[in-house]
Parts: C-alpha cells; structure tokens; sequence
C-alpha cells in the first residue's frame, strides 16, 4: 500500500516507514514541489493535521496523511504545543528550539516532578479532500536540564518517556519506534488502513 505523508521533513516520513513496515511504500512532498504548503492555522494539533491531510489530498491521488505533532510542558500550560517546530522563530533549529524551552524551565526554577511532559501526535488520513479519520496518542516523560544523545530530531535529546532513563536521542530507534507518540498514532493508522478498500 502506497502513502503520501504531507511533509517536507525527511527524518519525519523515515520514522513512519521504519514503523509502518515493509507493506507500505512511504513518500512525501519532496517528490512534488509544486504542492503549496498548507498553512496550518489550526488551534489544535489535530486541526492542523486535518488541515494538511485533507488540503493535499485536493492535489495529490491516493491516500495522505499528515501528522502534526509537539511537546506540551505542563509548568509552561502545555507549551510549546502547536507551536513546537517554530518556538523560537520560524526558521528555528532544533538547538535554538531546545535552548528557549530549557532557558524558560530554569527561570521559573522548574526541577523534577515541575518538568513534566509529554510528546502528542496526530495523525489524519485523507483521500480526494474527504477526511477518513484521526489518531491521537501521547508518550508522558520529563524534560531533563542538558541535552543528551545525537538521534532523533526535535526535542528528543531532552525527553525522557516515562520507564526509561535515557532521551529518546538516546533510545535505539527500534526501541523508539515501538513507545513513542509517533509510533503509537501510527499503528492506530495501520488498524484502519488494513480495513480500507482499495479504489476500483
């Protein structure tokens, strides 16, 4: 089964392949540069998920999806959220995204049980601008003080998912790909995509 992920973000469309498995065939909108970004002005991670799924899905045939994910920091009221991949700017880097979360976190003097967090991901799945449904799943852990490990992308290098000691930068990626967000909203993606009938 082939999918189109509506992202431009190569460790993103690697991540869901490795967790999807060898049934599926997953690419993206590095193949289609005359796609426009979808805007994503949603307040929601799953609006903004639906957004890119379902605005794609007018210019593209066959089946999309669209994840739109972050990390909500409970003493920050679930911040940086929506807002994630561009918390310190919109052409930010992940060290400058990371260097502003964890700069905030120690001016309020922020320390253990106050570092709670959790990585949320929503995935939408969509065909010919009709939504065919959402996933919505979470991993809950706590942001450590320095950045630790060099795999992963975003945020991984300062979450610790809750059972583990190591970041998620530190985590092996099969290991990754089995309790994280991503991988959990994945398989739920999996469940429905293994019921849907093909177009005849």
């Amino acid at each position: 089964m082939q999918l189109i992920v509506a992202t431009r973000n190569a460790h993103k469309t690697r991540e869901i392949q490795r967790i999807l498995g060898p049934a599926f065939t997953v690419s993206d909108l590095s193949a289609h540069p005359k796609i426009p970004d979808i805007r994503e002005t949603g307040k929601s991670f799953e609006e903004n998920a639906i957004l890119k799924a379902v605005g794609v899905s007018i210019h593209l045939p066959g089946l999309i999806v669209a994840d739109d994910s972050g990390l909500e920091v409970d003493v920050l009221g679930g911040a940086p959220g929506i807002f994630s991949a561009r918390y310190a700017g919109k052409d930010a880097t992940d060290k400058q995204n990371i260097d502003k979360l964890l700069g905030e976190l120690a001016q309020i003097g922020a320390s253990g049980a106050n570092r709670s967090a959790r990585f949320r991901c929503v995935i939408a799945l969509a065909r010919q601008g009709k939504l065919f449904g959402t996933f919505n799943r979470i991993v809950e852990g706590t942001i450590i003080e320095h950045a630790r490990g060099s795999g992963g992308f975003g945020y991984d290098p300062i979450f610790v998912p809750r059972g583990f000691e190591e970041t998620f930068a530190e985590l092996p990626a099969d290991v990754k790909n089995t309790i994280s967000h991503r991988a959990k909203a994945v398989r739920a993606l999996a469940v429905k995509l293994a019921a849907f009938k093909p177009m005849g």
